[in-house]
């Protein structure tokens, strides 16, 4: 066991050296071209088959349905915005065209008849009702 005087700043650099195994795997490393999916690939030997084979069946059904979820939603999509498309926007179209109208008339009865009118919605020429008569 050290004691404390070889652990204090005091007493100087420490000689370090490099474990043997490293200065062996040196060597190995520089001889060994291995890809990444190479190496995991040698990883999945240490897993029992079952569970090899499980993995694999998840993965191919979660591509699977994530394939047909996107291909749902295209679908799904396509078919909610042409039918708002035939179906909505005509009668917001024709919505806004008859309160352009009314607008254009009410434009027009103001110029016609005066100010007053387009307020009230009477015409100003009229005579007010006789009030014996219902």
């Amino acid at each position: 066991m050290a004691g404390i005087e070889e652990l204090s700043p005091a007493a100087g650099p420490a000689e370090t050296r490099a474990p043997e195994d490293e200065i062996e795997g040196d060597d190995e490393d520089e001889e060994l071209d291995e890809t990444l999916s190479e190496r995991l690939w040698g990883l999945t030997e240490m897993f029992p088959d079952k569970l090899r084979s499980a993995a694999e069946v998840s993965m191919s059904c979660s591509v699977s349905v994530a394939k047909k979820m996107y291909s749902f939603t295209r679908s799904a999509l396509w078919v909610g915005t042409t039918s708002f498309m035939i179906l909505v926007l005509p009668v917001v179209f024709e919505t806004e065209r008859l309160q352009l109208e009314q607008q254009q008339l009410q434009q027009q009865r103001q110029i016609l008849l005066g100010p007053n009118t387009g307020m009230s919605g009477g015409m100003a020429g009229m005579m007010p009702p006789v009030p014996g008569k219902m």
